[in-house]
């Protein structure tokens, strides 16, 4: 066990704290560059300036420990920036998905009782401002720093990145940066050093099973152990430069991109959206070593480099061709990855996929070193880490199951969210305080835990997760329809594809477009079917309560996409 994990285990490990994990880093790699986004570098010990600074700003502003700021941001140097200033204050950050829609993100921020919100102005083809200001119009009359909104009671200041000057009651980000100088250094060190490892760190809002996502309350032990265990688990250096495509907003950009990247003494390279070919261009000039992407996202990429060079992938296989990208130093990655070939790796000797994790436990709760072997990687979820502890459980009875039996996962333990902010911890713990996970899976004679699937219709698509509930929720209210089920198929590079099953009320069903901008308005892109088909009511079976059944509909939609040979995302059923 390494000696974090020792640490970790010990009851006062004080160190487990966003702003003291910050002090370490920067103290052990001050000159090392840290981040890379664009043009603009960050060294760890600029980095650390940076956020010195903002946390001032923050404490002048009147953000104390327990406010809760909310952070509407892409992958950015000002979203680390922010996030880790208002971590040092002992505020609770509440990272917003950037692709959420305005009712989502109002959502959220009226759920996470947001008192502070810090957004960038807009994303290629959002302006995140406008959709504020188009919500809440209100905010264009008030006066700067005077927030007063009857829809979001909690909220009394807005900052904006992105603009020179007041915008109503939205203040611009210089505004706030430029309190700094009214507070002492010495106070928001003593902030920081309060901070309790056990203290409420982060909300993490994440769709489950239900229609509205659950806001996951993390403490700031969790976060802090799981870097160190990624940057340990992904053998990550000061020599690596790692590029990812994880947003910061869910967990696993925040353990598995930022901080294990700033945990090894790595370089973070930065980009706000993904592009398959500005992708390949910062890959290449800034020589990346480490690759953090979903499959489909690798899969573009690979597709971007071979068809600038007018070759195959097969010919790439077959021939041994080389694309004109020079991939080079790309050593981290996934061997399956159509990328791994074009950075010329022969042979599958590191992966991540060998692991197992949840919101609710920051991502990790088992692994397996990248470095195992690849047999074992490929067959098991690695063995429950230090301080986490698993059982295997009938899912219907909730009994524990013989060792090597099928059943549900359940989990506990050290990264194990303080709970579900605003839900009665008797709703989601059995007698024991375990979670269980609606995940399949069994423990085998050696301790490896292996992951076999979802046991609920949770839909995981390009890595997200999606409530089929959310989207049938969206349609409720749409003319011309009687019923839909939301359904996620089988998918090589995303996963599952999501893929709407509808029954017209009447005779003519409603126009497939006009549908897609009806749900597009409602729905975060990610979350957006990738194929809609219409059923006749003789043609589904319905439940006592008049639901259609699942299953045969299910049925039904795979052999309509193998025969009409349908294509989602560059794969094609039945073909």
């Amino acid at each position: 066990m390494s000696n974090w994990a020792e640490l970790a285990l010990q009851p006062d490990a004080r160190q487990l704290t966003l702003p003291r994990f910050l002090a370490d880093v920067v103290e052990r790699h001050t000159t090392r560059e840290a981040i890379r986004f664009g043009d603009e570098t960050l060294t760890y010990d600029e980095l650390g300036t940076r956020v010195l600074r903002l946390a001032r700003a923050m404490v002048a502003s009147g953000i104390r420990s327990g406010s809760h700021v909310a952070v509407h941001m892409a992958n950015r140097p000002e979203w680390i920036v922010t996030t880790f200033a208002a971590a040092m204050t002992g505020a609770v950050v509440i990272p917003v998905n950037t692709f959420a829609t305005p009712e989502e993100r109002d959502y959220i921020l009226e759920h996470g009782d947001a008192e502070v919100l810090i957004l960038q102005k807009s994303l290629l083809k959002r302006d995140f401002l406008d959709e504020l200001l188009q919500t809440h119009g209100e905010l264009a009359q008030q006066q700067p720093g005077v927030v007063r909104l009857a829809a979001l009671p909690d909220l009394h200041s807005i900052f904006c990145l992105g603009i020179d000057d007041d915008v109503g009651a939205i203040e611009s980000f210089s505004n706030l940066d430029a309190r700094a100088d009214a507070v002492a250094q010495a106070r928001v060190e003593q902030c920081a050093r309060d901070i309790s490892p056990d203290d409420e760190a982060m909300i993490i809002y994440t769709s489950g099973t239900t229609a509205r996502p659950k806001g996951v309350l993390h403490a700031h032990r969790a976060p802090v152990i799981q870097s160190w265990r990624f940057a340990e688990y992904m053998d990550l250096g000061p020599h690596d430069r790692v590029w990812t495509a994880q947003p910061f907003f869910w967990t696993a950009g925040i353990a598995m991109s930022l901080g294990a990247t700033l945990a090894s003494g790595a370089t973070l390279l930065l980009q706000e959206t993904f592009d398959a070919g500005d992708a390949l261009d910062c890959i290449e000039s800034q020589r990346a070593t480490t690759l953090l992407a979903w499959p489909h996202q690798e899969k573009a990429m690979a597709e971007q480099a071979l068809s600038e060079q007018g070759i195959s992938e097969q010919a790439l296989s077959e021939q041994g061709t080389s694309a004109a990208r020079d991939l080079s130093s790309v050593r981290k990655i996934e061997f399956a990855s159509p990328l791994a070939a074009l950075a010329g790796l022969q042979s599958d000797i590191w992966g991540t996929y060998g692991s197992y994790g949840l919101s609710e436990t920051f991502t990790l709760f088992s692994a397996l070193p990248a470095s195992a072997p690849a047999n074992l990687r490929a067959r098991t979820s690695g063995k429950p880490l230090p301080g986490m502890s698993v059982r295997i459980v009938d899912p219907a009875g909730g009994g524990e199951v013989a060792s090597g039996e099928p059943g549900e996962i359940a989990v506990k333990g050290l990264t194990f969210m303080l709970g579900y902010y605003k839900v009665d911890p008797q709703l989601y713990l059995d007698d024991e305080g375990y979670f269980r996970t609606k995940d399949g899976g069994h423990i085998d004679d050696d301790g490896y835990l292996h992951w076999t699937g979802r046991l609920s219709n949770l839909i995981k698509t390009g890595g997200a997760n999606v409530s089929p509930a959310e989207v049938d929720e969206a349609l409720l209210d749409y003319p011309g329809l009687r019923a839909t089920v939301t359904l996620g198929v089988d998918h090589p590079t995303l996963g599952e594809a999501i893929v709407l099953c509808a029954v017209p009320s009447g005779s003519e069903p409603p126009a497939v477009e006009d549908l897609k901008a009806h749900l597009k308005k409602k729905l975060a892109a990610y979350k957006l079917p990738r194929t809609i088909m219409f059923f006749g009511n003789d043609d589904v079976a319905y439940t006592g309560n008049q639901k259609i059944q699942v299953d045969p509909i299910r049925d039904a939609a795979m052999k309509r996409l193998c025969e009409q040979r349908t294509e989602i995302a560059g794969h094609v059923y039945g073909g």
